[in-house]
């Protein structure tokens, strides 16, 4: 099961939101109220952990010159003709 972050939403201008995890099921609704004050919430997005693929410290790009339909030799690519 997924952690999710989230923060309580502000009632006043200048209070600092709560942030916490949780974790639940995908197919969970979103929480609207935190589970133990009560106060409303939001889901907070946040990036990832890494890149995916490849192996540590080396890009998952393959080497070499960029191909495609052009076969990479036209204006489409730096360097090409």
């Amino acid at each position: 099961m997924p952690t999710y972050i989230y923060e309580t939403i502000p009632a006043t201008p200048g209070e600092v939101p709560e942030r916490f995890e949780t974790r639940q099921s995908m197919t969970d609704a979103a929480l609207t109220h935190h589970p133990e004050t009560g106060a409303p919430v939001r889901r907070v997005i946040v990036g990832g952990t890494g890149p995916l693929g490849g192996t540590r410290g080396q890009s998952s790009a393959p080497a070499g010159p960029p191909t495609g339909p052009c076969g990479g030799s036209c204006a489409c690519f730096p360097g090409g003709s």
